[in-house]
């Protein structure tokens, strides 16, 4: 990968990546480890999917109320890692995460299965609970609750990753793999920078 190979602008750059791993038909292509950390540092980490990236940042939706979504209110500093095997290449996301607007947490929540909104009602996310039994017991109390529509939950709602660092990697032979890093300054220019493997 040449250093001028990538879009000048990281986001161009990572659409291109997103749609050619879509394209290839791999699984999950949208998947990425999202890590975050509780306020003492303690990290933790768990694989989402994307929902929307362009130039205002990376799009995930999860319970409030969940141990991620606990770890960004308290502490709003996270990472994204994206690994397409096959096509060797990751890439690797750092900033602040913050909630998005109702209205992308009503238009996210509204795109998902009948099944998975039920879920959402239904999950006490990441709460311990006795058995399957319960959890199945509690999809159906919601599904007579909500016959037709389901709204979205007011604990469940989306969160957007702004970036302030993206790095790409692309496999090499004798792991002298390519890594380009953008950076974004305090005036919202990116620069870009090679690093060594």
């Amino acid at each position: 990968m040449t250093d001028t190979e990538l879009a000048t602008d990281p986001l161009v750059a990572f659409d291109s990546w997103l749609r050619e791993a879509i394209e290839a038909g791999l699984p999950e292509p949208t998947a990425m480890t999202l890590a975050t950390a509780t306020p003492e540092g303690r990290p933790s980490a768990r694989v989402v999917l994307l929902k929307q990236a362009d130039e205002r940042g990376f799009v995930f939706a999860t319970s409030y109320e969940s141990r991620k979504g606990r770890e960004i209110t308290a502490n709003p500093w996270g990472s994204l890692v994206f690994h397409w095997i096959p096509l060797g290449r990751q890439v690797r996301v750092e900033g602040r995460i913050g909630p998005t607007s109702a209205r992308d947490s009503d238009r996210i929540f509204a795109g998902r299965p009948r099944e998975a909104q039920l879920g959402a009602w239904a999950s006490t996310q990441s709460a311990e609970i006795p058995d399957r039994a319960t959890l199945e017991r509690a999809v159906e109390e919601t599904e007579r609750r909500f016959p037709s529509a389901v709204p979205r939950p007011p604990h469940w709602g989306a969160f957007r990753l702004v970036p302030e660092t993206i790095e790409f990697w692309r496999s090499r032979p004798h792991r002298l793999h390519d890594r380009i890093l953008y950076a974004r300054d305090d005036s919202g220019v990116w620069s870009r920078g090679r690093l060594a493997p």
